[in-house]
């Protein structure tokens, strides 16, 4: 494992709170072989269609933040199942440390044996860096809060069609 010493790169924010080992590496992966593929696998089904092209409003997918060497993250990061190879998806696509308010605890000792640093701050510091984060990356992107939310359109698009169908009667 490579030796931290000082750690400089790219934030990336991933505020959502318990994102778990399945999410982070879901099931289908688990048998992969420990190596450079991982960093495909990461958030996989979020970050992927399909057919395997790239969801490009997914935050990994874009610029600067595919080449992220940190995340901060929401409470309860990587609860869930004992799955190792949520850590190893992490470390494949190239982040090393994860800073959130709290963690799941076999992930906490499963990226401690494996070269992932995670880092407990308390929420409210956790909060004010994702923020800063948020308005750096409007920056920049050259991006005002109207022209962030329109990055979205599509999801929020997806949100109603699903809604729709789901309560016919509350759109009649």
């Amino acid at each position: 494992m490579a030796p931290f010493a000082t750690l400089c790169g790219i934030a990336v924010p991933l505020e959502e709170a318990n994102l778990d080992t399945n999410q982070l590496c879901p099931t289908r992966f688990n048998k992969v072989p420990k190596g450079a593929r991982f960093g495909q696998i990461l958030l996989h089904d979020r970050r992927f269609n399909a057919d395997g092209s790239e969801k490009p409003e997914y935050i990994l997918n874009q610029e600067p933040y595919r080449h992220a060497v940190i995340a901060v993250a929401g409470r309860n990061f990587g609860v869930g199942s004992s799955r190792e190879t949520a850590v190893f998806g992490l470390i494949g696509f190239g982040i090393r440390c994860v800073i959130a308010p709290s963690f799941g605890d076999i992930f906490f000792g499963n990226a401690l044996r494996n070269g992932l640093l995670p880092v407990r701050l308390p929420g409210a510091t956790v909060a004010a860096l994702s923020d800063k984060l948020a308005h750096q990356r409007r920056l920049l992107r050259g991006l005002d809060e109207i022209a962030h939310t329109g990055e979205y359109a599509g999801a929020i698009r997806r949100f109603e069609d699903d809604a729709k169908k789901s309560f016919p009667w509350f759109y009649s």
